[in-house]
């Protein structure tokens, strides 16, 4: 299997996330027998939204941004997925995402198809007053599609909880009154849900661990590497080191750290809740931030960006176990070779659907007007990751195929059992 790669003037750009997803449900479908036309409906989105609207900017001056929002896959319940304000932002983009949602929402059983949207901007040049005047503009210009039982927004990349306060108010106002469940992730004391912020985070630590059960080993121990030390890296480098775990790399955008005694991970913490990078920790020497990737492991998480492990440079990565917090860390061409060397993979559509589940709970918590303790929420968590792993790892034995191609197998047959009683209308 080759990667597709997007060259610029001889050197790689970047693999194209819509060939990734497409060679990775193909293999699945490989091995699977479904009807022809819900392979068909599998392989197109029902819908994709471009949008363009005008924002007043604080110079005064005018300026026309263009947002996207794509529902996938309808048939399990409304759509969910994120919305990420970035400049590379694209259509070809958010399908691809979407479709992820699709699988990782069907795999962990929710009620739920998927969705992704975006605008396009460089949130790091806006002010607070500029991002919410977008976000505003953008909810009003996609809200034919939203509803708490149509389509339900999330936060994603450099979007947050307070984002998803704008686009809630902004919708509420249009219907005259307050709709807490038309998005997940907001701040507390608006019906976000506790636990939250934690929660992707928890759920790689224990899809990891679980499959440390599986391989009859524990996690006692254990080294393990973390590229990209964000929200959910830092909170998996949190929960794997209580599980006994020893974090000895770590790194961002900005640099990297290893120490084979072990990092200091609650003051890694500390410094990038006050300063949002690793480079202001001055206890350690750093390092280049790839180096923590090719570190000699037995764990290795990509939390950062799609595209990490490529067939380029698979051949640097020494973990025995990769566990997925980034959505598309590792390419299909970088897939085959790590399965070949034994390297067990634990796909991003399992790793991080932590966040999800979580959402999922909050979207309940709204409809329902309950709130539930964080305790209850964590539980509820663990026990739908734990048996997710269960069954993709069954599968895996069944049909001797890869942990990824596996996850893939039971959320289509999910979503094939659902359109073999829903039917196609008329």
């Amino acid at each position: 299997m080759r990667d597709h790669i997007i060259y610029q003037n001889g050197d790689i750009m970047k693999f194209s996330i819509t060939d990734m997803v497409r060679q990775q449900v193909e293999k699945a479908f490989e091995v699977i027998d479904i009807p022809d036309y819900v392979e068909e409906i599998l392989k197109s989105p029902n819908l994709c939204l471009k949008v363009t609207f005008p924002v007043m900017m604080d110079s005064g001056k005018v300026k026309i941004f263009t947002g996207f929002r794509c529902q996938y896959d309808h048939a399990l319940g409304p759509t969910k997925g994120g919305v990420r304000y970035h400049p590379d932002v694209s259509e070809e983009e958010v399908v691809a995402l979407a479709a992820w949602m699709t699988w990782k929402c069907a795999l962990v059983d929710l009620p739920y198809g998927g969705a992704k949207g975006g605008v396009i901007c460089d949130p790091l040049t806006l002010s607070e007053r500029e991002l919410e005047r977008i976000t505003r503009r953008y909810t009003t210009a996609i809200m034919p599609i939203l509803g708490p039982h149509i389509d339900i927004p999330a936060p994603d990349v450099f979007t947050t909880s307070k984002t998803m306060a704008w686009m809630m108010d902004t919708f509420s106002m249009f219907k005259g009154y307050t709709e807490p469940a038309i998005v997940t992730g907001k701040p507390e004391v608006l019906g976000g849900s506790l636990g939250r912020k934690q929660a992707t985070g928890r759920g790689v630590a224990i899809a990891t661990r679980e499959l440390y059960k599986k391989l009859g080993k524990s996690l006692k121990g254990a080294t393990v590497a973390i590229q990209g030390f964000g929200n959910v890296g830092s909170y998996a480098a949190f929960f794997l080191e209580e599980m006994g775990a020893e974090i000895v790399g770590a790194s961002d955008s900005t640099c990297g750290f290893i120490d084979k005694k072990g990092l200091p991970v609650d003051e890694l913490m500390v410094c990038t809740e006050k300063h949002k990078c690793l480079e202001k920790f001055d206890k350690l020497k750093p390092c280049n931030r790839d180096e923590v990737l090719y570190e000699d492991v037995d764990i290795l998480i990509p939390a950062a960006l799609e595209n990490q492990i490529r067939k380029d440079n698979v051949d640097k990565i020494k973990a025995d176990i990769i566990s997925e917090g980034a959505n598309g860390p590792t390419t299909p061409g970088a897939d085959e070779v790590l399965e070949k060397r034994g390297v067990y993979v634990i796909p991003d559509v399992l790793a991080n659907s932590g966040g999800v589940i979580v959402s999922h709970l909050e979207w309940a918590q709204a409809l329902s007007g309950l709130r539930w303790e964080e305790e209850e929420i964590n539980t509820r968590l663990e026990k739908r990751i734990v048996s997710t792993f269960d069954k993709v790892w069954q599968k895996a034995q069944e049909k001797k195929v890869s942990l990824r191609t596996a996850a893939y197998v039971v959320a289509i047959e999910h979503i094939a059992e659902v359109y073999s009683y829903r039917g196609v209308f008329p």
